[in-house]
């Protein structure tokens, strides 16, 4: 597996013997037809710390729904 950074703040994210250790926000977008990125895509991953930075910046927050079944 290859090393893993959050694209905000740079951090190293864990991993013990090929497995990640710590969870983390993956994002990916393909960009369409109505946008001026049209053909793009944008990836980047986002440690935990700086995810809720970011949520807490929302206007409008992020629904969140508790999962039970992992």
């Amino acid at each position: 597996m290859r090393d893993i950074y959050c694209n905000v703040c740079g951090k190293k994210l864990f991993i013990e013997n090929g497995i990640l250790k710590e969870d983390a926000f993956e994002a990916k977008k393909q960009w369409g037809y109505f946008s001026n990125k049209d053909g793009i895509l944008h990836s980047f991953v986002i440690c935990e710390k700086c995810y809720d930075k970011m949520i807490d910046s929302f206007v409008i927050p992020p629904e969140i729904t508790e999962v039970h079944e992992l």
